[in-house]
């Protein structure tokens, strides 16, 4: 079997479908993520030791070959045919190879193609600051951080520069120069290109994703002095991000991280993607503006009163999970059942239910 041609066709099919996600492993159909859905490829073989491996090292160049027999594990980012580029993790599983594919779409959508709030437009056009996205893991963090950032390149003159692990979306460059930084190609660590990237005269940061304290440290450094820096967490809301950073921290430095993270931090996004009536997902999220009253919270280590603040400043543009939920039901996009099932209170989203 020509193994090379069997994954072309299957990561075509992939973006046919507008599958999110790719899995190949032994004992399984290739299987797509269509909506949140697990789905089997029933017109494809059951895949044996033999197919997961080939079509797992069909995808690995030498080098990266060599790292996964090493490592036992590999991540990368694989273009195909300049249809569509995918994150890719290889790794074992009861001693066999398998690997999970992330379809990235080449085209990047805007803010309203992604049915974002309008408010995000607002982050955009920041000068400096710290903008967190967060959520699990496959609820759209890196689509609408590509959105956001594609917005200041199209619309503004600065220099953005990414450090990636591996690169996701790749920006075709406008009013802006747009340097994307790949961990492992462009550069040999995460933490070196971040320490040297306030060398490369940037307007505009984004850190794939802040993995410790040290890339923590750099983001928050970088948006004490001038910066707009951009990154991403898997946390469920603000306030569980905000104790997660400080919490990040040796104690003896929590109260400081406290303190620079209450004057820089601007924003933060907790997204999810649901399952949508009719098919399709729609996303849903809390957004927190940090005014005066979050910025005394967060210096004063009180996180947990931070929902409360969201919940009644409306009118400033905030807006709690729940909220967004019962929104999303009175408007017949999402089901309730789905609303309770995503909801990190479930039973203040039945009392919202109750009075809206």
């Amino acid at each position: 079997m020509d193994y090379k041609q069997k994954l072309n066709d299957l990561l075509l099919t992939t973006a046919q479908q507008n599958a999110s996600d790719l899995h190949l492993a032994v004992g399984r159909r290739p299987t797509l993520r269509i909506d949140g859905a697990l789905v089997p490829l029933q017109k494809e073989a059951i895949l044996t030791p033999e197919a997961a491996k080939e079509l797992v090292f069909a995808l690995l160049t030498p080098e990266q070959k060599e790292n996964f027999l090493r490592e036992r594990e590999v991540d990368f980012a694989y273009a195909f045919e300049d249809k569509a580029r995918f994150r890719i993790n290889v790794f074992y599983q009861r001693g066999y190879e398998a690997a999970a594919l992330r379809y990235i779409p080449s085209q990047i959508k805007t803010i309203e193609e992604l049915n974002l709030p309008p408010i995000l437009h607002d982050f955009v056009k920041l000068s400096q600051g710290f903008v967190l996205l967060v959520g699990p893991a496959g609820h759209g963090k890196s689509t609408t951080l590509a959105a956001m950032l594609d917005e200041i390149n199209h619309g503004q003159m600065d220099h953005i520069i990414t450090v990636e692990d591996p690169i996701e979306y790749i920006f075709a460059q406008d009013k802006s120069i747009v340097s994307q930084r790949e961990v492992g190609i462009d550069t040999p660590e995460f933490h070196k290109a971040l320490r040297s990237v306030l060398r490369q005269d940037p307007d505009v940061i984004m850190v794939g994703e802040m993995r410790d304290a040290e890339s923590i440290a750099t983001a928050l450094t970088a948006s004490e002095t001038g910066h707009l820096v951009f990154s991403t967490l898997h946390t469920n809301s603000a306030s569980q991000t905000v104790d997660r950073i400080i919490d990040s921290f040796p104690a003896e430095q929590q109260q400081q991280v406290a303190s620079q993270l209450a004057a820089t931090l601007v924003g933060i996004i907790s997204e999810r993607l649901i399952p949508k009536i009719g098919g399709g997902r729609v996303p849903v999220c809390e957004i927190m503006i940090v005014n005066p009253a979050i910025r005394n919270l967060i210096r004063e280590r009180k996180a947990y009163q931070i929902d409360l603040v969201i919940e009644t400043s409306s009118q400033e543009g905030m807006i709690t999970l729940n909220r967004s939920l019962v929104n999303l039901v009175k408007n017949s996009e999402i089901s309730l059942e789905n609303a309770e099932l995503y909801s990190l209170n479930p039973s203040e989203l039945r009392i919202l239910m109750e009075r809206s």
